[in-house]
């Protein structure tokens, strides 16, 4: 029962009805909002919660006060612009046949059609105010890092007129090639860097993944302190495991995200882990819990 409606039967008979229909009915299972900080704006990847259908989801974010739900593409930014939510970090729809994250801009061959796609995908995210798009360095497949680093400052340099046109980042995700993505080339945040120097626009940074980087090297603050300028996005996930950033994992949030804060980071940090329960009120629940530990 909506709160609105038992107070109008607060009287009379009509109060034992009320109480009789709340018992049946006893709570609504989207979590309530909690009082946020504003330090840091909330988001969370779609696919950790594909279970449950896309307006549902928007739902449970706007009541936790969530302005975000990212890795999503073209065909969902309109479901979202109705719930007055945005992607924190834009994707296509579909990568075309061959590309994506094991191949992409450090091969050479594949760039004509990385062009083409960004071509027509930072317009559309532009006019959704999306403001970063994914991309992926590629696995190394026997390249060398400065081989690889001269291939995708080439294939980069393409897009970077149209971003800049169209104020969209292009955003290079740091992933483990220790665990979880082995021979994925952009695997720290050193080589990242030095490709933002490359390419030499502002609207090339890289998603700075604690989870995956957990797994590489950890030293978080210090790279948070070191490369942040070269960071636009920010990515969580309980190590090991990729479940909830509570206490039952090895990184502390809190910390990691006052050290983001310090920087004068103003973007969205996205909450990217499996929740462990398995129905909506559950996930649900596991999702205002992670952002509130995040919300310092």
């Amino acid at each position: 029962m909506k709160r609105r409606n038992a107070l109008k039967t607060l009287t009379g008979s009509a109060f034992t009805l009320s109480l009789t229909d709340a018992l049946a009915n006893p709570m609504e299972t989207t979590p309530a909002m909690p009082a946020l900080k504003g330090n840091i704006r909330h988001s969370v990847s779609r696919w950790c919660y594909g279970s449950i259908p896309l307006e549902e989801l928007a739902e449970g974010c706007k009541a936790i006060g969530i302005e975000s739900i990212e890795l999503t593409g073209p065909k969902e930014w309109e479901v979202l612009k109705k719930y007055g939510l945005t992607s924190a970090m834009g994707q296509p729809d579909a990568w075309p046949k061959g590309l994506g994250l094991p191949s992409c801009f450090n091969n050479p061959k594949n760039h004509d059609a990385l062009v083409a796609l960004y071509t027509e995908l930072i317009p559309q995210a532009a006019s959704m105010g999306v403001k970063n798009l994914i991309t992926f360095s590629g696995n190394r497949n026997g390249l060398g890092d400065y081989e690889g680093l001269l291939n995708c400052q080439a294939g980069l340099k393409k897009i970077m007129p149209i971003a800049e046109k169209h104020d969209v980042t292009i955003t290079m995700e740091l992933l483990s090639s220790r665990d979880s993505h082995p021979d994925y080339q952009c695997d720290n945040p050193q080589w990242g860097a030095v490709l933002c120097e490359m390419v030499g626009s502002p609207k090339f940074k890289l998603l700075y993944d604690i989870f995956h980087m957990q797994s590489m090297q950890g030293d978080h603050i210090r790279n948070i302190r070191r490369y942040g300028q070269y960071f636009s996005h920010y990515h969580t996930g309980g190590m090991p495991g990729r479940r909830e950033i509570d206490e039952t994992q090895e990184i502390y949030y809190p910390a990691i995200v006052k050290a983001i804060v310090a920087t004068g980071y103003k973007g969205f940090i996205g909450q990217e882990y499996m929740p462990t329960p398995k129905d909506k009120a559950g996930m649900l629940e596991s999702l205002k819990k992670g952002v509130q530990i995040c919300d310092v």
